[in-house]
């Protein structure tokens, strides 16, 4: 699967959200981190900045959701226009069902998983998602280090996928940059979540072409 780099208005000025989505024109996703204060220790959007994205931007929207009762608040992001609505493993009492309550609401379903949650429970359901997102350092906040023990996850994710001949999109998220995109692409990812490598550049739209060029090269060699 193609490499796609999806930058995080995490990292961008909230102030100037219309304008950060269009720095990044060029990019395939743009990830939206939606934080709860309950299942993560900081507070971010809701569905109403979702909705103003959607008018705002052409970008398929990725939107992550790090919150509680994704059962009950996740089908609504996909109604307002996301086009990848992500949910954690963690927080829900029945993925399969919210998967299928996306997708019927017109979006790609994702799981995501933290650093420590194993993937062995959840193998036997990834046909029901079209995303898998392994989380590359603890959710809640832009900034942190790359935790390449998390990588054997994203190997055997894509071994599965491959074997059962699932199309499925394997998502990392936190610490990518130009020094750790390569070993998460060639471990098998192909989203690249990418905040502060992006937004903290003077050229936005040159910092994607640059990372998505150093995804394709490591899985071309």
């Amino acid at each position: 699967m193609k490499p796609l780099v999806a930058p995080s208005i995490l990292s961008a000025d909230f102030a100037r959200l219309a304008e950060e989505a269009a720095a990044v024109g060029d990019a395939d996703w743009l990830h939206v981190d939606v934080m709860d204060n309950h299942f993560v220790p900081n507070l971010t959007l809701g569905p109403p900045v979702v909705a103003s994205l959607r008018k705002a931007t052409d970008l398929p929207l990725d939107c992550h959701l790090m919150i509680d009762d994704p059962d009950r608040w996740a089908p609504p992001y996909a109604e307002q226009g996301a086009h990848n609505v992500t949910f954690h493993a963690e927080a829900a009492a029945d993925p399969v069902r919210i998967a299928r309550a996306l997708r019927s609401a017109g979006a790609l379903a994702g799981l995501a998983i933290k650093p420590k949650t194993p993937l062995e429970p959840y193998l036997e359901i990834l046909p029901e998602f079209d995303t898998l997102l392994v989380m590359t350092v603890e959710p809640g906040f832009g900034g942190q280090e790359f935790i390449a023990d998390v990588l054997p996850k994203v190997r055997e994710a894509r071994r599965r996928a491959e074997s059962g001949h699932l199309r499925l999109h394997i998502e990392v998220d936190g610490g990518i940059g130009p020094d750790t995109i390569a070993q998460a692409a060639e471990a098998g990812a192909n989203v690249f979540v990418a905040g502060s490598s992006v937004y903290g550049a003077d050229d936005p739209a040159e910092a994607v072409r640059r990372l998505r060029d150093k995804a394709r090269a490591a899985v071309a060699t």
